[in-house]
């Protein structure tokens, strides 16, 4: 089955509708799942002073107009994972949110602009136990929806057998042959060791990509395609510049940091959270400077979430795409088949 054209007609719905079945059954067996753990939900809202300062990815912005008319900007968020952790530090320990989350500049097979987000987070508790998480919600969505296999595009994977635990460093030097260790250290990165490295395996190279840029395009052409062939792959140990909002470890060349794949697809990313606000309000910094440079805009960092961190208990928490959840346990190719309402590209047929 392709992409849906014109969802609302009757036919295209009735070809989806057994897909957007299963997205219901799915969505009620994850409440099930979290509750039973005694996980709260939450609603955040998607409404937000920043969107999120990660370089490449992009926000929708809108504007709000106080009773008065005084005019001010903000976005809709890119994840709900600031507001999250200003519940943790309010004393939350336990919660999970299903929300739909919004970015710009992203559409495909995998991508739509307006997405379902499953993302929850544990206070006191280490990142490990988010294997755990993993292993059981892929479990529980395959018995919610009778499948045996999950499955995308060939490939295929058993929802109830034990995940793989992969390091980055192990999977660099399996699926490309790139020893990437050579590449990096806790305080620096080799940009023109990993540029030799990229061309040497076909990987294109432009004279802009930065360490950060050659390290995401191995992964995405040479790596993510071989992950979570046969069972799920927990792929751990991120280097310390991929950190993003997660803790170093107690070897500074590696962040508390993993994401999980299945199928060859990026399911979900997860954390050892940060709490050093200092040095995370580094980081964003120097990620919309990247952005700045390679979109010409930045977004605005939120200081109440940064005040939030220094507030917030060790915790972890993961964000998990739930359409591609849905597509994986139905074995859908295209993302717009799990969605109920996919949003029009450009207008309506006349």
């Amino acid at each position: 089955m392709s992409k849906p054209s014109f969802w609302w007609r009757a036919a295209a719905h009735a070809e989806r509708r057994p897909y957007l079945m299963q997205r219901a059954r799915l969505m009620q067996a994850v409440r099930r799942f979290f509750e039973t753990q005694g996980f709260i939900e939450v609603d955040p809202a998607i409404l937000q002073f920043s969107p999120g300062n990660e370089a490449h990815i992009s926000a929708f912005a809108t504007e709000l107009v106080a009773p008065d008319a005084t005019r001010s900007q903000l976005y809709l968020h890119s994840s709900p994972e600031f507001a999250a952790k200003k519940l943790l530090a309010a004393g939350e320990e336990q919660l999970y949110c299903l929300t739909h989350v919004f970015r710009n500049r992203e559409r495909g097979r995998l991508h739509h602009p307006e997405f379902t987000m499953l993302e929850w987070y544990r206070a006191n508790t280490p990142y490990e136990a988010l294997f755990d998480d993993c292993a059981a919600l892929l479990a529980v969505a395959a018995e919610a929806l009778g499948a045996r296999r999950f499955s995308y595009r060939g490939n295929e994977a058993d929802p109830y057998a034990e995940p793989e635990i992969l390091t980055v460093a192990d999977a660099f030097a399996r699926y490309a042959a790139i020893d990437l260790l050579a590449t990096f250290d806790a305080e620096s990165v080799d940009r023109e060791k990993l540029a030799r490295e990229a061309q040497r395996i076909g990987v294109r190279v432009t004279t802009d990509d930065s360490w950060s840029d050659l390290f995401s395009k191995i992964i995405s052409e040479k790596i993510e395609p071989r992950l979570g062939r046969g069972r799920a792959t927990l792929l751990t140990d991120y280097p310390a510049p991929e950190a993003a909002l997660a803790k170093l470890k107690d070897d500074r060349r590696f962040a508390e940091r993993f994401e999980l794949y299945v199928c060859g697809v990026e399911l979900a990313n997860g954390f050892g959270e940060l709490t050093d606000a200092t040095e995370q309000k580094r980081r964003f910094e120097a990620e919309m400077a990247e952005r700045k440079r390679v979109y010409g805009e930045a977004y605005p960092i939120d200081p109440e979430f940064l005040e939030a961190l220094e507030a917030m208990p060790e915790s972890c928490g993961i964000a998990l795409g739930f359409d591609r959840l849905v597509m994986l346990a139905t074995g859908a190719n295209h993302i717009e088949q799990v969605i109920w309402t996919p949003v029009a590209e450009g207008g309506s047929p006349l």
